[in-house]
């Protein structure tokens, strides 16, 4: 599986900039909710990202063969983010505020992206601008939001849609579900999330990693 397509997408699909009230995972949405114009939409969807200042979760991710894999995803802004892949998984991806890191310890190999030309630039870069690189997909479901985002002076970065459910115990009424990132190639993978608690208090050190080039044999 090639997880640097499939995951890193080289876009400025900015990984979100969450913010608000620590709260538990949250329960699913209840009542149903009035539609809201598209405009109004996406400025909610702003709102939500500026709200959040750190999040963790757990993620199930699933590529274009159908292959899934689980992990913890822990996210601070600005610029940080890591995918701790379950035991047994040698990939870890690292956004150190900086850079994002993909190291594969099974062959020692270290690969860096500016953050900016990745598709999780939307969550984790706090000045992204959603009115310039996005738009709301209408759906039916009052009680979900989901929204596209490409950056159109750079199709090659590829695209993200982001899932939300509408919840008012999420930042600015709003929880981040998941996502789904397509490359430039039309790879595309699926992260969905559970288990999500926002502004909780997350050390720098989450954000270190080992150097498997480092290692002597």
């Amino acid at each position: 599986m090639n997880f640097r397509l499939s995951l890193l997408l080289p876009t400025a699909l900015a990984v979100a900039t969450l913010i608000g009230p620590a709260t538990a995972a949250p329960a699913a949405p209840v009542a149903p909710v009035a539609a809201q114009p598209a405009n109004a939409d996406l400025a909610q969807v702003q709102a939500h990202l500026r709200a959040m200042d750190s999040m963790t979760a757990q993620f199930s991710q699933t590529d274009r063969n159908g292959k899934t894999l689980g992990g913890t995803l822990t996210l601070k802004k600005p610029g940080k983010i890591r995918f701790q892949y379950e035991k047994g998984v040698p990939i870890l991806i690292v956004g150190d505020g900086k850079a994002l890191w993909f190291i594969d310890y099974s062959v020692r190999q270290v690969q860096r992206w500016p953050i900016g030309n990745s598709p999780l630039g939307i969550l984790i870069n706090p000045d992204s601008d959603l009115a310039r690189v996005a738009r709301v997909i209408p759906g039916t479901d009052a009680r979900t939001l989901t929204v596209d985002a490409r950056d159109p002076r750079h199709p090659e970065y590829g695209r993200i849609t982001l899932s939300f459910a509408r919840a008012a115990s999420g930042p600015a009424g709003l929880i981040l579900m998941g996502w789904s990132a397509t490359d430039a190639q039309n790879n595309r993978t699926t992260i969905r999330l559970f288990d999500q608690r926002f502004n909780v208090a997350i050390s720098g050190n989450a954000f270190l990693w080992n150097d498997p080039r480092n290692r002597t044999r």
